[in-house]
């Protein structure tokens, strides 16, 4: 792949979104649409990805290259923004569109093989929905490779029947895409210029262009709306959960259950229904991660670790077998080995002071703390201190000590009929 590069073109709006965040950055289990696209051709061991993107989204992108689209003039304009950046590459192009987050390495390395095995000018990837609707219908010569194809407005009835349709993705021989794109004419009065154009350039030009068909729809699924983001978003989340169950994690509901790509799970993890994984999150072998329970980016939980119903942890390292049971927010801490943070456990790590950053709290290891505990951050609780029920921790407990000792009750026999009178019985 050291001759291939990738134009992944993520210029549009996506009106049909109906929102002021571009398409191609509306976030999906982790990462941003586009970046689902990215990451399946760097993956796929593409040398050089250059993004394509609008004046107003070009700063979104870190680590690759961008290059600017400055009017909405179609895909072949897109690809064409991208000749620079791509200077010197006499290889491959592969062309990507940033909508369609299912994409895979190993069906970009497919299209690729295909590509150089038919020794093509142009590829093209197709394939079969189960609703063909309005997709460019291909037609294959009688060896197999594209003949033309043919949008579904100007197709013959014999032709709107065929199943197999235009992804829009392709992968083209440098030194043939270029001058196509040269070579393409408007189609409206907007001026705008489609790549899928060039295949037929190069059809009748004599050029070979092969077609490789996707075997699994999905991964070529563009997204438009909010209801297909969605729609795949549900089928990533299978696709996330069932590698870590093949790989050793116990998912006891993954229709319930949301795990970011990013996050990482050890063999004998077991997770509970209804429960979240956000971000960069790591969890040892042996953690038991509760109903409802919302991990958050920068969780680390060590081995045997017990996350509990109503438990939500960001930005925080669990020592192994420390114990998280009920209802608890553990946020900007660090807990040591063997602790067990009991019932409505607090780590009130923001203060309510303008400037003021988020502060954090240390408890160490071997620590019981009681039921209803806030800690005030920034504290340190000492390895094997023990916590009063319903205590506010402001200050450092030393180790082995106790401490809280919240006001004893006081009960004011009769207080409510004294102010406002006994009910009628």
């Amino acid at each position: 792949m050291d001759d291939l590069a990738a134009v992944v073109m993520a210029a549009g709006l996506g009106t049909r979104m109906k929102s002021a965040t571009p398409k191609h950055l509306h976030p999906l289990l982790g990462r941003r649409m586009v970046d689902w696209v990215v990451r399946a051709a760097q993956d796929a061991g593409v040398a050089r990805v250059v993004v394509v993107a609008s004046p107003d989204s070009a700063a979104s992108y870190d680590g690759v290259e961008v290059a600017v689209q400055r009017e909405p003039l179609g895909t072949g304009d897109a690809v064409r923004s991208a000749r620079d950046a791509l200077i010197g590459a006499n290889g491959d192009v592969l062309v990507l569109n940033g909508d369609v987050p299912a994409l895979t390495p190993e069906l970009v390395r497919a299209l690729v093989a295909t590509h150089r095995a038919e020794r093509a000018a142009g590829t093209v990837l197709s394939f079969e929905p189960r609703d063909v609707r309005a997709y460019g219908r291909i037609v294959r010569d009688g060896g197999g490779r594209l003949a033309r194809i043919v949008e579904a407005a100007d197709a013959s009835p014999e032709e709107l029947a065929l199943c197999e349709v235009n992804s829009g993705i392709y992968v083209f021989r440098a030194e043939k895409l270029w001058p196509a794109l040269d070579l393409l004419e408007p189609h409206n009065a907007q001026g705008e210029l489609y790549v899928t154009d060039t295949l037929g350039i190069l059809v009748a030009g004599g050029d070979a262009v092969a077609v490789y068909a996707a075997p699994d729809p999905f991964e070529v699924e563009g997204i438009n709306t909010r209801a297909e983001l969605a729609s795949v978003a549900a089928k990533l989340r299978d696709r996330i959960n069932e590698a870590h169950m093949l790989a050793g994690v116990t998912i006891v509901d993954p229709a319930t259950t949301w795990i970011d790509a990013e996050v990482e799970l050890e063999p004998d993890v077991t997770i509970h229904p209804h429960s979240v994984l956000r971000g960069a999150i790591r969890v040892a072998t042996g953690a038991e991660i509760g109903p409802f329970a919302y991990l958050r980016p920068g969780t680390t939980l060590g081995e045997g670790v017990k996350i509990g119903s109503f438990v939500e942890v960001k930005n925080s390292q669990v020592g192994a077998r420390t114990k998280i049971p009920h209802l608890s927010y553990i946020g900007d801490a660090e807990i040591g080995e063997d602790t067990n943070v009991a019932a409505g456990n607090i780590t009130a790590n923001f203060k309510h002071e303008p400037g003021q950053p988020k502060a954090q709290t240390r408890i160490g290891s071997n620590v019981r703390t009681g039921v209803d505990n806030t800690f005030d951050a920034p504290v340190d609780i000492g390895d094997d201190a023990w916590i009063a029920p319903g205590a506010v921790i402001t200050d450092d407990v030393p180790p082995g000590s106790l401490a809280g000792f919240a006001p004893r009750q006081e009960t004011k026999k009769g207080w409510v009929y004294d102010k406002h009178g006994k009910p009628d019985s």
